[in-house]
């Protein structure tokens, strides 16, 4: 016998795995599913009446912002890693999605909750995992990198302790200066750019013309740069040097990575209300920068912005940090998706 789909729904929504709730514009519960019951612990015919804030002993939702930003606004909201206890003393961690629905020409709240604590614990483990590694390469890097000039000094100092001759006590000295100088500089790298930024408001275009000019000076395998322009966004303030600096290593990264025939695109568009974790940008210019080569390897995306991380011989993997830490100044985001054929770098800059 062959079912409607319409005469399965009530089965097919029962046996979600996602928590599903509706609510009225007091927050009462109308309607629950058979998830809602393994998850707050109390049947159905205990959770339908209730309000939404009586089936926890404890939890920090915020309540004002479904009530603004859905039922007000129409807009959908989320809420992520929400701590809630249940009546029962059972702890949890919750994301939530609510959308407003109409019925009868009455608002109500469709309320989706997702529990994440397995996922976090996951989440924890792998971060852990990554940073240690990611540690263990800094360390490695540093000794590298300080090693050699520490060598240099060495070498220097003994030979001041046994030469005579004042040109060559100058030229020892020198060597010692030049090393010095040259651990100095490794360390104000790995602090990063402590410049105040001196914005001024800009063609963000005129940037990336900038950026295409310098990059196609050293373009060994005559690698094609399509432009993708939206022309109605208007000026922005910024200080130009520093973003150009940030999407100038984003380009000759990818110049390096593909061959013949590989192409970078560069995109600007408008983004409205958006959100990375507790930050979010109302309106954002998004600058992404895309290319066709290879991809990032699996081992180094979770630590692609982390200092001394890189696969290129003889490279600082001081650049995506660097850029990281400039575009956090200006108060924006940056973030990279990458697969075989394809990596993508966006910046976000809140207007």
């Amino acid at each position: 016998m062959v079912h409607s789909a319409e005469s399965l729904l009530p089965t097919l929504w029962h046996n979600l795995a996602t928590s599903v709730l509706v609510l009225d514009e007091k927050f009462m519960i109308h309607y629950a599913n058979n998830s809602c019951s393994e998850l707050f612990g109390l049947g159905i015919k205990r959770l339908i009446g209730q309000p939404l804030s009586g089936t926890f002993s404890h939890h920090n939702i915020n309540i004002e912002r479904f009530n603004q930003y859905v039922l007000l606004d129409g807009v959908d909201c989320q809420q992520h890693r929400v701590d809630v206890v249940f009546i029962d003393n059972r702890a949890a961690t919750l994301n939530l999605h609510a959308r407003r629905i109409q019925q009868k020409n009455m608002p109500y709240i469709l309320l989706e909750c997702r529990r994440i604590d397995d996922e976090l614990r996951f989440d924890q483990a792998s971060n852990q995992l990554h940073q240690y590694h990611a540690a263990r390469t800094l360390i490695r890097g540093l000794a590298h990198e300080i090693k050699n000039p520490l060598g240099g000094i060495r070498g220097a100092a003994q030979l001041l302790q046994y030469e005579g001759c004042q040109s060559e006590r100058d030229q020892c000295a020198e060597l010692i200066i030049e090393q010095a100088d040259r651990l100095t500089e490794l360390v104000d790298r790995l602090l990063g750019p402590n410049q105040l930024l001196h914005k001024a408001s800009c063609n963000i275009h005129q940037t990336l013309e900038s950026v295409i000019k310098l990059s196609m000076l050293d373009n060994e395998h005559n690698i094609k740069v399509v432009k993708d322009y939206d022309p109605s966004i208007p000026d922005i303030s910024i200080d130009q040097a520093k973003i150009q600096q940030v999407v100038l290593n984003i380009v000759r990264n990818a110049q390096q990575a593909l061959i013949k025939g590989g192409k970078i695109t560069l995109t600007t568009r408008i983004k409205h209300r958006l959100r990375r974790g507790e930050r979010l940008m109302k309106k954002a210019l998004l600058i992404q920068i895309t290319d066709n080569g290879p991809g990032i390897a699996d081992e180094l995306k979770e630590t692609l912005f982390f200092p001394m991380i890189t696969n290129k011989d003889g490279g600082s993997g001081l650049g995506l940090s660097i850029a990281q830490t400039l575009i956090e100044q200006h108060e924006g985001m940056i973030d990279c998706d990458s697969w075989q054929g394809h990596t993508e770098f966006n910046i976000y800059l809140p207007f």
